[in-house]
């Protein structure tokens, strides 16, 4: 069983106490109005939450895997909106930028990242090409000190709100997956232009956009690693964001558990609290069981990032069973709140639409199915 350190459970007090105090506080009228939560991220950047695994040097916080997911978490608690935002500036756009990026690179676009100064998307995901990146059909062709990019990118998280995306383009076709590069590119880029947001179900405070370049010239010297490496880049940030994923599932999942604990408590039938009836009470324990699962199978795949090993096959595993854990949690919370969880007086309905998401994004369920059995058959010690 993983424990948390003194410092790591020092980070998990300090942001749950901020998250329920300050991020919990608008998080219904954000997702009834749309609202992308820019005050709430600002405060998060001051206290050094949106630049968190990076060192202090380059301006964040300097934190392990652990101390993050266990940040993460508290902040999906709260408003898994806001924390969709933040996994995918920690995980995948600064972790890219920490580990690819030129000392040049780190200082212009990884600190202010880092600081909370500006918010990251990263762009991989197109209208034809989702699950499998070697289909996408951006270029970005070279033209001295340039790169021309065209294409168009889709459901990307933060795509309007973000003053830097990491671009992935094919800079040559023939060789596949080995020809798949990534650009660092600002907003103001001439070019480049912001789609309309997306009508989702869930997570409506954080914006889902389309990206589209036509002409954009962004310089050489944004190219993020070298030629061809892009394909690596994006799998190992993906790796990174699976945990996130798996953090925000499990964050979600123990404020359904909690509201539902809650309202059975105070829910009256038959002459008694509901929460005295045996039937509701293993429904309770069964949805406990499975967060607890969850979470151990998270801290699992941070320990392993932590301590420098291939963690792919963790993250994999943490991302497919949290995911799927909950929505089957949220789903149980609406039961025991019977008519009320369809409501929106609760706030397990918004649970319920949130959490719809999480096994699609950053690899659906089926591709973490693959990622996980692939592992398995060629582990020699498998027969």
């Amino acid at each position: 069983m993983v424990k948390l350190s003194e410092e790591q459970l020092m980070i998990q007090h300090m942001v749950r106490e901020f998250a329920r105090r300050v991020v919990a506080a608008g998080a219904a009228e954000r997702d009834r109005t749309k609202q992308f939560p820019a005050q709430v991220l600002r405060q998060m950047g001051e206290l050094g939450l949106l630049g968190m695994m990076v060192p202090t040097e380059l301006g964040g916080s300097g934190s392990d895997a652990v101390g993050y997911v266990s940040a993460l978490s508290e902040i999906a608690y709260a408003c898994a909106a806001t924390a969709v935002v933040m996994s995918v500036q920690n995980s995948i756009v600064c972790e890219s930028l920490l580990r690819f990026g030129t000392p040049a690179q780190q200082e212009r676009f990884l600190m202010p990242l880092a600081q909370g100064k500006t918010i990251g998307a990263f762009a991989m995901t197109e209208p034809e090409a989702g699950s499998d990146p070697v289909s996408q059909s951006t270029t970005a062709v070279r033209d001295g000190d340039f790169y021309i990019l065209e294409g168009t990118k889709r459901f990307i998280t933060s795509g309007k709100n973000a003053g830097i995306v990491l671009v992935t383009a094919k800079t040559d076709e023939s060789k596949k997956h080995r020809g798949i590069s990534v650009f660092i590119v600002p907003k103001k880029t001439a070019g480049f232009k912001v789609g309309a947001p997306e009508e989702k179900l869930g997570l409506r405070a954080s914006d889902t956009t389309d990206l589209i370049f036509e002409g954009c010239r962004v310089p050489a010297a944004q190219r993020l690693g070298a030629e061809g490496q892009g394909f690596e880049i994006a799998m190992q940030g993906l790796d990174s964001g699976r945990i996130g994923i798996a953090a925000q599932s499990v964050g979600v999942a123990q404020a359904a558990l909690d509201a539902a604990v809650k309202y059975t408590r105070q829910r009256t039938q038959f002459g008694q609290s509901i929460s005295k009836f045996q039937g509701l009470r293993w429904m309770v324990a069964d949805m406990a069981v499975e967060v607890a699962a969850a979470r151990q199978l998270m801290l699992a795949a941070a320990v392993a990032k932590d301590q420098g090993e291939n963690y792919t096959l963790q993250a994999a595993m943490a991302k497919l069973f949290a995911s799927e854990m909950v929505n089957r949690v949220t789903g149980q919370a609406i039961q025991l709140h019977g008519g009320y969880g369809y409501t929106q007086e609760y706030p397990v309905e918004r649970y319920y639409r949130d959490a719809r998401v999480f096994t699609i994004y950053e690899g659906t369920s089926e591709i973490q199915r693959v990622v996980i059995s692939n592992h398995i058959f060629k582990d020699k010690r498998n027969p």
